[in-house]
């Protein structure tokens, strides 16, 4: 350690690795970014499965509705960098039994004239949010531990007020009262889904009010050919700035890392835990150790030899569509995966790239992305499941599989490991745990070990591909560890 080959080494490739390793290098320091796949990317990767000549797939995420509208990002401008995302007219659909998909557009107003009488609801709860949409954006998205500069006004107090009684309401057994129809609760509780937990609940109803709120600003974008052009973009921005990334390296504790004065981890609790074994005070290694895993996602990527046949065509207009039913339903099959128990109607979000991407499709054949929700460390094959459910609003969509991967959630770790269990959330998503993450700490990224820190979704605030648990502890290991107080600009 006394001779360091590089001054950060950041362990994980994925979006907040990533966003650490160019948060570092910018500020002027050698980075080393280490990946145990031989592809980076973590949950932002894009594959050929081998599954149809040409055809890739995007294994973890797909549709990434900050990856224009967090800090990060915005500051470090996917776009100009030459990013081309599609972002759809309508953002998610929900699929209902024998009647209309109910849809949310880009545009509010659009929206509300699609909901008829469920319309007016569905305006007054968002249309207040979208004022100063940036407020809901940085209430969701910060430290949880300072209160960013835009809040501090009183229209960003207001808007903290207007946000937090939206999302109480939709946390309690009252949730029906503010979205009182059929269609406005499916819609909503389709983006709650999101957090695979209880519904109605304090997390959940954070996750899609947030969500919710974007898709009407920004919208819910996708990158075109694919999510690892978000990855590729960042490790361009590394290596322009003196750093480097070396791939299918598996690092099982800080002995097999190179020297360096700070250790950045974009990994799981217990894997964190693992790597700085024997090194850590004792409280902060039993409390990594015991950071509960949340529910599990299972996977099933398709190739389609045709548009998905929905009952409702108006579905395919959607850049995700979530697939469960009514408010009730969802809840119903939610209820059984936190009791341990595989739905047979299970949650299932969809996407069908080709829609809006066509470069996606090769000799009339097309991927299409699907997870399902099932128990912590489900051995269960998905795919059946997941097949029926979009039999149920999509007739005739067996007759146009050409071939599939699917992968339970027992087996989710083998493509990425911080996915233990299939927990694609890094641990446990309540409202709690998004505050005391992934303990009870008011330095939720530093280790208890100089200059080593936890960089990855298992931090405040949340997962998603949005960089943000990543720029935080970037920030931390500079003050703390190099002297550098300002954040560097990550502009192109």
């Amino acid at each position: 350690m006394s001779n360091p080959q590089a001054d950060a080494v950041v362990v994980g490739s994925g979006p907040n690795g990533m966003a650490a390793a160019v948060t570092m290098a910018r500020a002027g320091l050698s980075v080393q970014v280490i990946e145990a796949q031989p592809t980076i990317g973590g949950g932002a990767r894009t594959l050929d499965l081998g599954l149809a000549p040409g055809i890739t797939h995007d294994i973890c995420s797909a549709v990434h509705p900050l990856a224009i509208s967090s800090p990060f990002f915005v500051d470090f401008d996917l776009r100009a960098r030459g990013v081309e995302f599609t972002t759809p007219e309508v953002s998610y659909a929900q699929p209902l039994d024998g009647k209309p998909s109910a849809l949310a557009f880009h545009d509010l107003e659009a929206t509300v004239d699609h909901l008829g009488e469920a319309g007016p609801e569905w305006r007054r709860f968002f249309a207040p949010l979208l004022d100063r949409v940036d407020d809901a954006i940085w209430l969701s998205l910060g430290d949880k531990r300072t209160v960013p500069e835009t809040l501090r006004d009183g229209p960003g107090i207001a808007n903290v007020m207007k946000f937090g009684l939206r999302l109480l309401s939709q946390a309690s057994p009252a949730w029906n009262i503010p979205l009182s129809h059929e269609t406005s609760q499916s819609l909503f509780t389709g983006v709650a889904a999101h957090a695979i937990g209880g519904l109605p609940a304090m997390g959940t109803a954070a996750t899609a009010t947030m969500l919710s709120t974007v898709a009407h600003a920004a919208g819910w974008p996708s990158p075109v050919g694919g999510s690892q052009a978000i990855i590729d973009a960042m490790v361009a921005d590394l290596e322009a700035h003196g750093g480097s990334v070396t791939t299918d390296a598996r690092i099982d504790h800080v002995s097999d890392m190179p020297a360096a004065r700070a250790y950045l981890l974009d990994t799981s609790a217990l894997n964190a835990a693992q790597i700085f074994s024997g090194l850590l005070p004792t409280r902060v290694d039993k409390s990594l150790r015991s950071f509960k895993q949340g529910n599990a996602a299972a996977k099933v990527d398709f190739v389609l030899n045709g548009p998905v046949p929905w009952a409702d065509p108006e579905t395919a207009r959607a850049g995700t569509i979530h697939i469960g039913g009514t408010r009730e339903q969802m809840a119903a099959a939610e209820a059984d995966v936190m009791a341990g128990r595989m739905p047979s109607h299970p949650v299932s979000l969809v996407s069908d790239p080709t829609v809006f991407d066509p470069s996606r499709e090769v000799n009339g054949m097309r991927p299409l992305w699907t997870y399902c929700h099932v128990p912590f460390d489900c051995p269960i094959d998905p795919a059946e499941y997941i097949i029926r459910q979009m039999e149920r609003f999509a007739p005739g969509f067996r007759d146009t599989i050409v071939s599939y991967n699917s992968i339970p959630a027992s087996e989710m770790a083998g493509h990425n490991q911080n996915y233990i269990g299939g927990d694609i959330a890094t641990g446990l998503v309540s409202f709690y745990r998004m505050m005391a993450r992934p303990r009870t700490s008011w330095d939720n990224y530093g280790l208890g070990v100089p200059g080593a820190y936890l960089c990855s979704a298992a931090t405040p605030p949340a997962p998603g591909v949005h960089g943000m648990n990543g720029w935080f502890a970037a920030q931390r290991a500079l003050k703390t560890r190099f002297g550098i107080t300002e954040a560097p600009s990550l502009a192109p």
